[in-house]
């Protein structure tokens, strides 16, 4: 039997790149996976087409996670969708949905600032918020973080910030929710071959620069994210809670 099957998972931002990892991941480990999109349906589209081609079942989702009113009705759909599939409540949270922004402190403009922390931040907040009376007690949450909170990377410095406030959430709501049960931990991918940094590989010094940071000499791949992030989800990381867990094939070491 695969170690998520009668599992329900939400992933948000799955439409492509880790987050559709992810999803795959966990549906071929036995999930019903409510694929999460907040502008690219076809995406989210498509990912439920590729579990469902290797004989997963998954559902799309979406909403604008910087919106309450909109987070309510995803929350609303999710339920109905679920009760039709024989589930009353998700087991896991995968907080993925997120953007990027390069840029110093001298070029980061107040609007790109704000935006990046009303997805990345104040996005994965509301979501778990709305998410808590719909996860089961011994569920799972797990914030996809980035090693870029973890060492200085000042011309990603707002992006960073935000992840670093991933990590503190993270910290304390694995505090909060150990009294039911509830695992929370983040993973922190390195550079990662997807195309949330697809313009900076392709650049050869870049892409040199960022597999000689990891230990183990190259860029890392989606599904090996996914496979942190399926460990987590499963019985056998049941123990774990309150971490920050580098998945960056050594970077910085």
């Amino acid at each position: 039997m695969s170690s998520l099957q009668g599992k329900a998972a939400l992933v948000t931002g799955a439409s492509r790149g880790i987050g559709r990892a992810i999803a795959t991941r966990l549906a071929a480990d036995g999930a019903l996976v409510a694929v999460h999109y907040g502008q690219r349906r076809e995406g989210a589209e498509e990912t439920v087409r590729m579990i469902e081609a290797a004989g997963g079942a998954a559902f799309v989702v979406g909403a604008d996670v910087t919106r309450p009113d909109a987070i309510e009705a995803l929350f609303s759909e999710l339920t109905t969708e679920l009760a039709a599939r024989g589930h009353e409540a998700i087991d896991v949270l995968v907080n993925n949905v997120g953007i990027g922004g390069g840029g110093s402190i001298a070029a980061m403009t107040e609007a790109d600032f704000d935006r990046l922390f009303a997805t990345n931040v104040k996005g994965t907040f509301l979501v778990t918020q709305q998410a808590l009376p719909h996860l089961r007690d011994g569920g799972r949450v797990i914030n996809i973080s980035s090693m870029v909170s973890l060492a200085a990377y000042p011309g990603s410095i707002a992006y960073a910030m935000t992840k670093a406030a991933l990590n503190s959430f993270t910290l304390s709501l694995a505090a909060d929710l150990a009294r039911r049960g509830i695992t929370v931990n983040a993973v922190a991918p390195g550079a990662t071959a997807t195309d949330f940094i697809a313009p900076l590989l392709a650049d050869a010094k870049a892409a040199a620069f960022y597999a000689k940071a990891a230990a183990l000499g190259r860029i890392g791949e989606p599904a090996e994210i996914a496979g942190v992030v399926a460990f987590l989800a499963s019985s056998d990381g049941g123990w774990i809670t309150g971490q920050i867990i580098q998945a960056s094939g050594g970077m910085h070491l």
